[in-house]
């Protein structure tokens, strides 16, 4: 299940970028005329759907998590507890479900009040508690950087959220093991205004606890954001530390990929790392993707972002692997950004395909041609064995 605050704070940036520029940037002109996705192996373009970033939720998937809000929503509360235990220590799939509980308590909470009263599971309900307030205090805020915030809805931020600081590090002091209240301490953070020493404090807990939750790494990245308490530098630094540090299997190299959006945003597609290293770095995602369980939902949206960088870096064998995982579904960024996001979509679909032909006819043409260097050299070598035995009188 995709994590609500991660995904929140992406559709800011999304926001944002539209402001700057309004659409999707593409590798710039590329003749596509007479393109056939399906000569490419890619959905037919009459198929594209913009309304979701990747297929549905399975059916009984989504009928067990209806029923679980409706447990939660008629008053009841152990049902939720429930579902929180089950994920045990999977950290991530735990964080998950708790974004799940606190979506549902965002439309009503008298669920969540009687669970934290029960006291059966303090850690849990305080995390979600403390998540919602954290949820509000950003809606109370709204969007936009600070000088553009209203004074009142500033201050009702900066009020709410040490309220939520507080609540996590209660919930932490719960159950030591679980990273989650950590993490929403240090989502709060960058709101808080929290130091350098102070915020490497609060990720060392989250460390310490799970070295790759996905959701914390989100969460830390935004605060290094120049836009925050950090700089362009320290952000992309945080996220290739991320992606050489993931275990197979994990999602958390498409850090690296929100890392690019955000750069982006504040700066156009002239801000993207232009080094072999960040470049290289694509393909690294790419596998690092391919390995995670297709079950994992966040995995669509970051096949959007990857296609997109792999477009603009001039890789597009990479882009074109990407669209043809991601099939007919095109409701993301950056496609959402423009005013018809299967049109640019479709277009860069395009793009791919036939950049992607012409460096491979480039590269049979180079073959081809070192051939026949080798086969005039070898021609040439056996007239000089002749000459010589002429010459010798043979």
């Amino acid at each position: 299940m995709i994590p609500v605050l991660l995904f929140g704070f992406a559709a800011l940036i999304v926001l944002f970028a539209r402001r700057r520029g309004g659409g999707w940037s593409g590798p710039g002109k590329v003749e596509t005329s007479g393109f056939d996705p399906s000569a490419h192996g890619l959905a037919s373009s009459v198929e594209l759907d913009p309304g979701r970033a990747g297929p549905p939720m399975r059916l009984l998937r989504r009928k067990e998590l209806e029923a679980l809000a409706d447990s939660c929503l008629a008053g009841g509360w152990r049902a939720a507890e429930a579902y929180v235990a089950a994920a045990g220590e999977d950290w991530d799939e735990r964080w998950s479900r708790l974004d799940f509980l606190t979506r549902v308590a965002a439309a009503r909470d008298e669920w969540l009040t009687a669970w934290e009263e029960a006291g059966t599971a303090p850690c849990a309900a305080a995390t979600v508690r403390a998540r919602l307030l954290v949820q509000r205090a950003w809606e109370a805020r709204g969007g936009g950087f600070a000088a553009r915030v209203e004074p009142d809805r500033l201050a009702a931020f900066r009020a709410q959220l040490p309220v939520a600081y507080r609540l996590a590090r209660a919930a932490a002091e719960a159950d030591g093991r679980d990273p989650g209240p950590w993490v929403v301490m240090v989502t709060a953070a960058r709101g808080m205004r929290l130091s350098h020493r102070e915020f490497r404090e609060l990720w060392a807990e989250v460390v310490a606890r799970a070295p790759h939750h996905v959701g914390g790494h989100w969460q830390a990245m935004q605060y290094w954001c120049a836009k925050w308490h950090g700089s362009d530098a320290l952000m992309l630094r945080f996220a290739v530390r991320a992606v050489e540090g993931a275990p197979a299997g994990s999602p958390l190299p498409g850090l690296y990929l929100q890392a690019l959006t955000e750069l982006e945003s504040r700066h156009g597609p002239g801000g993207l790392p232009a080094g072999r290293r960040y470049r290289e770095l694509l393909p690294r995602v790419a596998a690092a993707l391919d390995a995670v369980p297709a079950s994992n939902d966040q995995v669509p949206a970051l096949r959007h972002l990857l296609a997109h960088f792999a477009l603009l870096s001039r890789q597009p064998a990479l882009a074109l692997e990407q669209f043809r995982l991601l099939g007919p579904w095109c409701g993301a960024h950056p496609w959402t950004s423009a005013p018809n996001p299967v049109r640019v979509f479709d277009r860069a679909r395009a793009q791919a395909a036939t950049l992607a032909a012409g460096a491979r006819r480039g590269a049979e043409d180079a073959e081809g041609g070192r051939g026949s260097r080798g086969a005039r050299g070898a021609r040439s070598r056996k007239r000089g064995k002749v000459s010589c035995r002429a010459a010798s009188g043979a």
